[in-house]
């Protein structure tokens, strides 16, 4: 049995960036695994442990019984309680069972793909008890192992796969909430325009329009006279849209034209992950 169509392109990046994280982990000593990532108040094992825990959710796995510690500062709403989870059960787990644990979930989840014959309008169990189409829920794996990759890359010194399969899953995701950030959160002037130009390993350049409403819609065709422009490289829209970096840390890496303070609005509202 193969994927549906619509699947297999999210299960192949899912794929090359688990394989990836896999690959990095293997050798890490017991302290390696204690190193802080960009993810908020996450170290290595904290990130392979949340890769591990989604995963098993999609698996149909129960998730673990647990109370978390109060004290934790990074946790402020229900969603990263959520999230944190499968984080806080595994925080003793040493190297060995930590490899051990990510190698078998991989395995399980292949097995699981090679054999799935749902449609991706079958409704599976989503965050929150939430429910999902099962392709956003293999969209969202591969948009979320490509970034927890990224994390592991910058945080153990191994930078690559900025243009691998789930860059191109994670561009597409992030560029779907740019008319609300600029149209609504930013609040972007009416009848206007508002131009991205990222370079780098993932090249795009995009318009969001915002009509006499006051809606925003996202072009491919370039705007004449832009109320304002945001000219940035891809690792750093990336870092910005995930909430790795604040706008201040990366000023010298974004240039604006325009309009500077909707520019500002704008990359105050960038961050797109809860």
């Amino acid at each position: 049995m193969s994927l549906h169509p619509t699947l297999q392109p999210y299960a192949d990046a899912w794929t090359h960036s688990v394989d990836a994280i896999s690959e990095m982990v293997q050798p890490l000593a017991e302290s390696e695994w204690n190193r802080r990532t960009p993810c908020p108040g996450w170290s290595v094992r904290d990130v392979v442990s949340h890769v591990i825990g989604l995963d098993c959710e999609l698996l149909g796995d129960p998730r673990p019984i647990h109370s978390l510690p109060r004290d934790l500062f990074h946790v402020t709403n229900e969603h990263q309680r959520y999230m944190e989870m499968q984080v806080d059960v595994r925080r003793h787990h040493t190297a060995p069972e930590m490899t051990a644990e990510l190698e078998y979930t991989v395995i399980r989840r292949n097995r699981q793909m090679r054999n799935e014959n749902r449609g991706p309008e079958h409704m599976v169990r989503g965050p929150l008890g939430t429910e999902i189409t099962l392709e956003h829920a293999y969209r969202m794996r591969a948009f979320d192992v490509w970034v927890h990759e990224q994390d592991l890359r910058t945080a153990l010194g191994r930078p690559g796969n900025l243009d691998s399969p789930g860059a191109y899953v994670t561009r597409d995701l992030l560029l779907e909430a740019l008319p609300r950030i600029v149209a609504k959160n930013a609040d972007a002037p009416r009848s206007s325009a508002v131009v991205f130009d990222v370079h780098g390993p993932v090249e795009f350049l995009r318009t969001i329009r915002v009509d006499i409403q006051g809606r925003g819609t996202l072009e491919t065709a370039p705007a004449l006279g832009p109320v304002a422009s945001l000219a940035l490289d891809w690792e750093t829209y990336v870092r910005l849209a995930c909430g790795r970096v604040t706008p201040e840390a990366v000023a010298d890496r974004v240039k604006t034209d325009g309009d500077q303070d909707l520019a500002a609005a704008i990359l105050r509202n960038f961050a797109v992950t809860p």
